[in-house]
């Protein structure tokens, strides 16, 4: 490892023991990186400064522009809010300039970017900031509320500054700040982000992603099988604190000196206003986005857009041929993980095969292998593994060593390796519920549930969704004195709701006698999918 510029250095000191990392390759020229490397230094480098950056409904941005708004946040993290290089940076907040300008800002000044999903709820806020130990945050207002509570309850104090709105106190610290900071020169393999994922435990895992990360994904996925350029106009719908946001609307548009188009909310109908808005030509969401908007195509013009990514969930083939009939359009499916940081297997425009997720992108190798880590002779199906420039690396968690073996990434997903080398997805291998492209661990669900009076016990599983994907299904007991009918099924959904993010509430709910088990006690969930 090189010599880091933190002074701060919990996270390094967090980092997995090096026998237990993955197996890392460097094998494309692109990939020779220098020592120090301050990922968003250059990031803001690769646009012409005339040129646009972030494109929105009432505004836009220069790359000179955002430079020095996120030099600005810089300064105040600094100057104002005493952060060190090193420091962990909560960011809340939905997908706006301001959020990726505060993104850029916590990385120039050497901080370590924690992104967190607008949704969830404090308890959830309050287990990352306890995990990576954050004592400074950056949210929009709108969004301070769970913050504000999840700050009460924290191990450290957590300082707190607000943005978004007319008078919000970080554009007001940022009025009098320079318009230039002088990047933080960290190591390239100094860290940038933690990446937190739900699990199929219902702890949370951070992912530490190096500097010199965040530039792979753009030079391997991005420049080997999207192939964009500078006059690419980027959009999607994945919040960034999702690597496969992070990715499509960040960092890879800023790699190439393109622009990207931020929708004003989260429907298919803001999504495509912007697409038709700005001429969008790159689009990155999940096969659930693009099932919303071929039901809204009437009066549409999409005619701009050349390249539509789908990920975060698997992609049916169904949906392919749907888009395909109504824009001409190829969906390129694509397999990521947060602990990779992006997408690891997918298939160039021209070589794209329907209802296979693809071949290993340039840099990166895959393979499936049989429960005990025999690589298997294709066409064979098994676990799927995979390794190249980035892997998986979680902070002080035991999990490092189900998710590394043999020096393989194990990704908890099945797959079929044909003979001529393009996998297709068959299942995942764990309890993770993939709904609309969001990874639910299900006893997360669970726990949520058994915090309600009136559950006895209970367990959760995804069930197939033709809108979705899968959707939570909550099998629950009913506490004594507790009628198991649609009026507490209601009551019981208002409360996951109200308890953990939304978008993991049962959206099924039956009610059982008793848990099907084994004599020693142990859930048997094959039960419960039938």
């Amino acid at each position: 490892m090189y010599k880091s510029a933190h002074i701060d250095t919990f996270t390094r000191d967090n980092l997995p023991s090096e026998d237990q990392w993955p197996e890392l390759t460097f094998t494309l020229p692109a990939l020779n990186y220098p020592e120090r490397l301050n990922a968003a230094a250059a990031l803001l480098a690769s646009g012409a400064p005339d040129a646009p950056a972030i494109l929105w409904a009432d505004g836009a941005w220069t790359y000179a522009e955002l430079t020095t708004e996120a030099s600005r946040i810089a300064h105040v993290l600094t100057a104002d809010m005493g952060l060190v290089p090193g420091g962990r940076v909560l960011l809340r907040g939905r997908n706006t300039p301001m959020m990726l300008a505060a993104w850029y800002g916590v990385l120039l000044a050497g901080g370590v970017v924690v992104a967190t999903m607008p949704l969830l709820r404090a308890p959830e806020l309050v287990t990352i900031c306890n995990k990576a130990e954050i004592t400074l945050a950056l949210s929009e207002n709108s969004l301070m509320d769970e913050l504000a509570v999840a700050a009460k309850l924290t191990h450290s104090k957590l300082k707190i500054m607000g943005f978004g709105d007319k008078g919000a106190e970080l554009e007001a610290h940022m009025k009098n700040k320079p318009a230039n900071f002088t990047p933080v020169a960290t190591a390239q393999d100094d860290v940038a982000l933690l990446a937190f994922t739900s699990g199929t435990t219902g702890q949370p895992k951070a992912c530490i992603h190096f500097h010199r990360d965040v530039l792979i994904m753009a030079d391997t996925y991005a420049a080997e099988v999207v192939k964009p350029d500078a006059s690419d106009i980027f959009s999607g719908s994945p919040p960034i604190a999702f690597t496969f946001g992070l990715g499509g609307l960040v960092v890879f548009p800023a790699r190439f000196g393109a622009a990207v188009a931020l929708p004003s909310g989260p429907s298919a109908e803001a999504f495509m206003d912007t697409i038709e808005r700005h001429g969008v030509t790159i689009i990155f969401t999940a096969p659930t986005a693009y099932r919303a908007m071929l039901g809204q195509m009437e009066g549409r013009n999409l005619s701009s857009l050349r390249r539509c990514i789908s990920a975060g969930e698997t992609l049916p083939e169904a949906t392919y041929h749907a888009w395909y009939a109504e824009t001409g359009l190829k969906l390129m499916d694509g397999i990521g993980a947060t602990e990779m940081i992006h997408i690891f297997i997918s298939a160039p425009y021209d070589a794209i095969r329907p209802g296979s997720t693809g071949t290993p992108v340039p840099g990166y190798e895959a393979c499936v292998q049989d429960d005990d880590g025999t690589i298997l002779t294709p066409p064979a199906t098994g676990r799927l593994a995979v390794k190249g420039p980035t892997g998986c690396r979680y902070m002080a968690d035991d999990r490092q060593r189900t998710y590394v073996q043999g020096g393989w990434n194990i990704t908890g997903d099945t797959y079929h390796q044909s003979e001529d080398g393009y996998f297709t997805f068959i299942a995942r291998s764990d309890d993770m519920i993939v709904s609309s492209g969001y990874n639910i661990g299900g006893p997360e669900v669970e726990a949520a549930l058994l915090a309600h009076d009136a559950v006895a016990e209970c367990a959760v599983i995804g069930v197939p969704d033709a809108d979705r994907g899968q959707i939570v299904k909550a099998f629950v007991v009913a506490a004594k004195g507790y009628e198991g009918d649609a009026a507490l099924a209601a009551t019981l959904q208002a409360h996951v709701k109200n308890t953990i993010a939304p978008y993991k509430y049962p959206r099924a709910i039956e009610f059982i006698d008793e848990l099907p088990k084994t004599q020693t006690g142990k859930l048997q969930r094959f039960k419960l999918r039938g």
